[in-house]
């Protein structure tokens, strides 16, 4: 027995993590973007296979980040920049020397650049799912932005818009501009343009030229042709996240020049705190200092790497424990459905099984026909040993030795590991799982299984999943369905269409529809499976009423499965199906269905379910998100419901919401969230998402929400006005909205640790409302929110407090010490039902409210906030803070400030004017009747 043989797992993992710690490139596999000495490694870029080959699109993207690695320098007063960039080239490519990938994949970059969707597709964009000083999931850009330069006039040089999203991404920061509401009454009742600084200056615009604001603005509404536009040059250099295309703008706004009036995301997601004051308060800026000196930090460092054939093997156990529960037969049914369906055509596929020992039953073969797919199922292992004890290390090395004879190394290779053993020492060979480039993929079954298991996927970027011992669960199959290539081409790509199962009496039957939409039709594939006995009757109809029965399908009876692969293109539309249980018994029967994409014109629905972290500890939630799209459009109104399976209790299913409030933080941006709480026990919990579209409910949205990098219709420079060339509108395709359309998606697996055995007090208070808006109507403030739970977003909870004060630090800082509203006639509705309050403020801000030293000026506004409570005095996050003007004068206009002076020096000049005018008219007058007095004094002597 080694040294490392007597540390145990826990020692062993330790050495490892010592291991790492001595050897800095393998902290990088896997583990993202790290800041080290003030420079980021580890950044990841990856073109799309779609996007294609253009010698410019490279250089283009290197010359972005270095610009963009000295402007971030400086905005951020020396602090970081880029020192490790890799490109991640498609196979598509030529070959061009470029480096081997080991463990980077597309769906794991941080920035990906893709083709142009539609006529907005090219606005930058970064996908934000998480709150205030939260990362973002990635930066998106098209090759089209990186290579037309004529798009810079619109967006600015391409390294400050990269920095915009960067921050989004890294420090959890929103925009500061608001395209919905472009203008605002501040608290002295003038018309303010929303913006960050305040100090950016510019005049309104008509059609036909310049024009006074009460010109462009009707009932708060800006006219038709009107529009604010910037000057070109500033004298403010803030900020970043508003309009990072001035010059001038080298800066984020600060507390200094932070605009906390204007109706922005940022106020709105981080309670009216400046980006500056959110980034310094990040991970990255409490764990660095400025560099010393003057000198700028050295250029990025680039490397390309260039995935290379397609390799997997599969990693299988077969001890003793795989014959429980009727392991090994799911793992034949899955593995065979993966073989024949899934894995992508050229790949190379090599097996291995393991117990205490590993074993190759099949060296790497390359997929070229349906006759590859058939042999290598056939050295799928067919029985379990006798043998109990598991060593996942030595399945991984078989593995290792089987990929590495295509060209010696193991480097962007795919091991799919299947296990239920209990391997207490998996830690002995994780150095050389990291140290391999190859990634794995873990699926662990039933409670047994070693815990740090899915440590094996954290560290090379691979997905994990848990399938329980419950006979309806398709969780196998999802898991094999999950796995792709990794490329990040979604027209390769099979998309699970259903995904169901359900225990059926004797001579009952099983009866479902499913929906093929016209995005998708090609391969399309019904996999039915059983366990016991011969096939079910099998009758399945198409749109057109075409019949498909049991003989239609090939079966293997030592698999018990049954696959109808539907020829040609398969007619869009809603297909049924009933399968009947001949057995004498009962059991499980169930439906998988697959297709791919129809053309590569149309770019099918997709959906990526993921949770926020990968394990818990009672009593925090686990937040679960799933991405619903269209090409890079979000899909509105969709049904999605995730189903969660723990190891030994019945599934949960949750219905997930785009509403922008509870767990989601954004609506309508395509991402659809829900907490979790209710579990069951300690262990691994499975997630899939469902999503089905009604053809009668608007689902696609033409535009990019959230966060994204400003697009400006033009500035003014030496008093001209220069427009650049406007965005057209998005046009909608009649045929798009003919039919629904289903997915299935498994969101792998996450952990639970802590929950008590046995009952519990009530621990989950109600969720954060992150939605509150105020507007004041004559003499009221109407409030508006969406009602959180009981338990975060679930129930009813039993009050609300709200507070409000006329100074913003007060009601930030001390929350519980500002004005109290009465709420005693306000009654909480059911999570997720929008809630009005109305108030009148004149009743609560003429009592003590303590005014911040330093603050001189008068609050001509109120700051509001709330908090939900349940029935056992739980109390939620406080929300976000909203405002609203005071004490306008109801039939006063609000005016421009600039206008204002304007105004009055005309007014006072008219004034004088009159003044002097109607002296002299006076004067004028006088002096004429003097000299007609005089006149007759004269006649009247001569007579």
């Amino acid at each position: 027995m080694t040294h490392m043989d007597n540390m145990g797992p826990l020692g062993s993992l330790k050495f490892v993590t010592l291991l790492v710690a001595l050897i800095p490139e393998l902290v990088f596999l896997g583990a993202g973007v790290q800041l080290q000495e003030n420079g980021y490694d580890g950044l990841l870029v990856a073109i799309n296979p779609q996007v294609s080959e253009d010698q410019n699109l490279i250089p283009n993207i290197k010359e972005m980040i270095t610009e963009a690695s000295f402007y971030l320098f400086n905005a951020t007063k020396r602090r970081v920049f880029f020192r490790n960039v890799k490109i991640l080239i498609p196979a598509t490519w030529k070959a061009n020397n470029y480096s081997k990938v080991k463990q980077e994949l597309y769906e794991k970059a941080n920035v990906i650049v893709t083709g142009r969707y539609g006529a907005h597709g090219d606005d930058p964009y970064t996908l934000q799912y998480r709150g205030c000083g939260e990362e973002g999931k990635y930066i998106h850009f098209t090759s089209n932005f990186l290579l037309n330069d004529d798009l810079i006039a619109g967006y600015g040089p391409r390294g400050r818009v990269f920095v915009h999203e960067w921050a989004h991404l890294r420090w959890g920061v929103f925009d500061e501009y608001n395209d919905e509401k472009p203008f605002y009454i501040n608290g002295q009742n003038q018309i303010k343009v929303t913006r960050c600084s305040s100090d950016i200056a510019g005049i309104f615009v008509c059609e036909k030229g310049p024009c006074p604001q009460e010109n462009c603005i009707i009932s708060k509404l800006f006219k038709e042709g009107c529009m604010f536009i910037y000057n070109s040059t500033q004298n403010s250099t803030a900020s970043i996240m508003f309009m990072q295309s001035l010059s001038s703008v080298v800066e984020f706004c600060n507390a200094r020049t932070h605009n906390q009036e204007a109706p922005n995301l940022q106020n709105q997601m981080c309670s009216l705190r400046s980006v500056w004051d959110v980034i310094t308060d990040s991970a990255d800026f409490n764990h660095s200092f400025p560099m010393n000196g003057t000198e700028l930090p050295p250029p990025p460092v680039f490397s390309l790497a260039q995935a290379g054939d397609k390799v997997v093997c599969l990693v299988l156990d077969v001890s003793s424990k795989m014959a429980e529960a009727d392991r090994l037969l799911q793992l034949q049914q899955a593995s065979e459905f993966y073989l024949v369906h899934i894995v992508e055509i050229l790949t190379f596929v090599g097996i291995v099984s393991f117990n205490s020992k590993g074993e190759i039953r099949a060296q790497l073969h390359q997929i070229n026909s349906d006759d590859d797919r058939k042999l290598l199922v056939s050295h799928l292992p067919m029985t379990v040993s006798a043998e109990a004890e598991t060593s996942i290390c030595s399945g991984l090395k078989k593995g290792f030795e089987v990929v590495e004879k295509l060209n010696g190394k193991a480097y962007g290779s795919v091991m799919i590991l299947v296990t239920s053993g209990d391997d207490k020492h998996i830690g002995n060979c994780l150095l050389t799982v990291l140290s391999s480039g190859s990634t794995i993929h873990s699926i662990a079954l039933g409670s047994s299984v070693v815990e740090n298991l899915e440590e094996l996927s954290h560290r090379t970027g691979g997905l994990k999943f848990f399938v329980p011992d419950n006979s309806n669960s398709n969780s196998m199959i999802d898991a094999f369905s999950r796995i792709s290539s990794g490329t990040g081409d979604i027209f390769q790509q099979h998309f699970q269409l259903q995904s169901t199962g359900e225990n059926v009496k004797p001579h009952h039957q099983l009866k479902d529809a499913v929906t093929v939409d016209n995005s998708v039709g090609n391969d399309t594939t019904f996999l039915v499976t059983w366990q016991t006995g011969g096939p079910p009757e099998i009758l399945l109809y198409d749109p057109n009423g075409r019949k498909y029965y049991t003989n239609n399908f090939t079966t293997n009876p030592a698999l018990q499965t049954a696959r109808l692969c539907v020829p040609g293109t398969a007619e869009p539309g809603l297909w049924t199906y009933t399968l009947n249980n001949t057995h004498h018994s009962r059991q499980p029967l169930k439906v998988t269905v697959t297709s791919r994409a129809s053309s590569s014109a149309m770019p099918p629905a997709t959906v990526e379910a993921f949770v926020e972290r990968d394990s818990t500890r009672f009593p925090h939630p686990v937040m679960i998100y799933a991405n619903v799209r269209k090409g890079i459009y979000p899909i509105l109104n969709a049904t999605v419901t995730a189903i969660i399976e723990p190891e030994a209790a019945d599934p949960v299913a949750l219905d997930l919401f785009d509403n922008g409030a509870g767990a989601d933080i954004i609506k309508n941006d395509g991402i659809y969230s829900r907490y979790f709480f209710s579990f069951a026990a300690n262990g691994r919990y499975s997630l899939k998402v469902h999503v089905s579209h009604s053809p009668s409910l608007s689902g696609l949205a033409y535009s990019i929400p959230g966060s994204r990098a400003m697009y400006v219709p033009g500035y003014i420079a030496n008093g001209n006005i220069q427009m650049n060339a406007p965005r057209k509108s998005a046009g909608r395709s009649e045929e798009e909205q003919k039919w629904g359309f289903s997915r299935i998606s498994s969101g792998g697996s996450f952990s639970v640790l802590g929950v008590p055995a046995g009952p519990h007090p009530d621990v989950f208070p109600p969720c954060k409302i992150t939605d509150l808006h105020a507007v004041k109507v004559e003499e009221e403030v109407t409030l508006s929110w969406t009602a959180p739970g009981e338990d975060y977003d679930q129930g009813q909870a039993n009050s609300y407090e709200i507070r409000i004060s006329k100074h913003l630090q007060n009601i930030q800082d001390d929350f519980n010490n500002a004005i109290l509203v009465n709420t005693s006639k306000l009654n909480p509705q059911k999570a997720g039902t929008k809630e009005v309050f109305t108030f009148s403020p004149k009743f609560f801000t003429n009592g003590p409210d303590h005014q911040p030293d330093g603050e001189m000026q008068e609050s001509h506004r109120i700051y509001v906030a709330i908090r939900a409570i349940d029935r056992n005095s739980l109390k939620s996050a406080v929300s976000n803070i909203a405002q609203a003007s005071l004490f306008i004068p109801p039939y006063s206009a609000p005016i421009l400030a600039r206008d204002n002076l304007i105004l009055k020096g005309v007014l006072t000049a008219v004034g004088l004017i009159g003044i002097i005018c109607l002296t002299i008219v006076i004067t004028h007058c006088i002096l004429n009747r003097k000299k007609r007095s005089d006149k007759k004094k004269n006649g009247t002597k001569l007579i």
